[in-house]
């Protein structure tokens, strides 16, 4: 993955990616470090929307776990697990 200053990018645009090869996924970073990727489109737009859907949301687990344990609340597997079957259950009497 390549990556691409925030600044250069901006000033720049898209003569900034042509180093890039066609279809790479781009870090732009700012001075606080990462702040956005770039994705490329390629082939099923509609998988590769799940695809960084799915990203995104274990990338906000990640960070919510972490802020949770710095509080010093523990979250177990079981208590995950029963807030999902909870969160099905609602959708499926939704549904139905």
């Amino acid at each position: 993955m390549r990556q691409v200053s925030l600044r250069e990018f901006r000033t720049r645009g898209s003569r900034a990616l042509v180093s890039v090869p066609k279809g790479e996924t781009i870090l732009l970073a700012g001075q606080k470090g990462p702040a956005y990727f770039l994705v490329p489109v390629i082939g099923d737009v509609v998988l590769e929307e799940r695809e960084l859907r799915r990203a995104l949301a274990k990338a906000s687990l990640r960070r919510n776990w972490r802020l949770a344990k710095a509080s010093g609340v523990e979250v177990r597997e079981d208590e995950i697990a029963q807030e999902i079957d909870r969160g099905r259950s609602a959708r499926r009497r939704k549904a139905g």
